[in-house]
């Protein structure tokens, strides 16, 4: 999903614009039908511009939003949506970026009772990018807070990461995040629960560049503790088509 923010975090010197869009296809009903109802489709559409270091007391960074739409809801109406907006600066010499974040969005279920927000975030912390044996690495720090019924402050690292391989023809990137979360969110089911929960999100992705502007790739989804609160890893794959322009 961010792939775009770690070439920005890495050639943030330089003035970069890009946007794409991607359409996904879900295959988790296929592979673990028990827990999901269904296959489905997801679109993406990201935004993402790095501005040239200025001599300015601020120098602006990496500017990130994505938009993320699931259709899996009945007839393939949207099920979920998922918004994330992202903002990279310094006012110093060495490379370390001073990030802000905001993330959030709702679902959808049937019965209709059963729709649910996600939550709110807003985070801040620090990124530091790199890069190593020709590919590119971006490591970031943040503190989060999370609006729920029972507000929770957590920590969180994020490693993303990059590299193409024959003049770009083929794409490896992708992202893992690990945080906390409170087990006490303040509603009825959780509320005589206690602790810190530690929560795995993960897509790596690799992209085939057709034509210009053009590809075709997969990504998959693991997830621990998102989706359940089991102690299980899930893995789910799609297949997917990429348009930047």
């Amino acid at each position: 999903m961010k792939q775009i923010i770690l070439i920005g975090f890495c050639i943030c010197s330089m003035h970069v614009f890009s946007q794409n869009l991607q359409l996904h296809y879900d295959f988790r009903h296929s592979i673990d039908p028990k827990r999901n109802s269904r296959n489905f489709p997801t679109i993406y559409f990201e935004y993402f511009k790095a501005q040239a270091d200025t001599s300015s007391f601020i120098k602006p960074g990496s500017f990130f939003l994505k938009a993320e739409t699931d259709l899996q809801g009945n007839y393939d109406n949207i099920g979920k949506a998922f918004i994330q907006v992202l903002q990279s600066f310094r006012f110093w010499k060495p490379k370390i970026y001073l990030t802000i974040q905001y993330s959030g969005g709702l679902g959808v279920t049937e019965p209709k009772q059963y729709s649910y927000y996600i939550n709110n975030s807003f985070s801040v912390g620090s990124s530091y990018p790199f890069q190593w044996k020709g590919a590119y690495f971006s490591v970031a720090l943040s503190y989060s807070h999370n609006t729920l019924k029972k507000p929770s402050n957590d920590g969180m690292f994020t490693l993303y990461w990059g590299k193409g391989f024959w003049n770009y023809k083929v794409e490896f990137s992708g992202d893992f995040e690990l945080y906390t979360a409170n087990k006490n969110q303040g509603d009825d089911f959780t509320k005589n629960l206690n602790g810190k929960r530690i929560i795995f999100f993960g897509e790596p992705q690799v992209w085939f560049n057709i034509r210009k502007g053009f590809a075709l790739g997969s990504r998959a989804l693991l997830y621990y503790h998102i989706i359940t609160t089991e102690n299980l890893f899930e893995v789910y794959p799609t297949v997917a088509v990429r348009i930047k322009f």
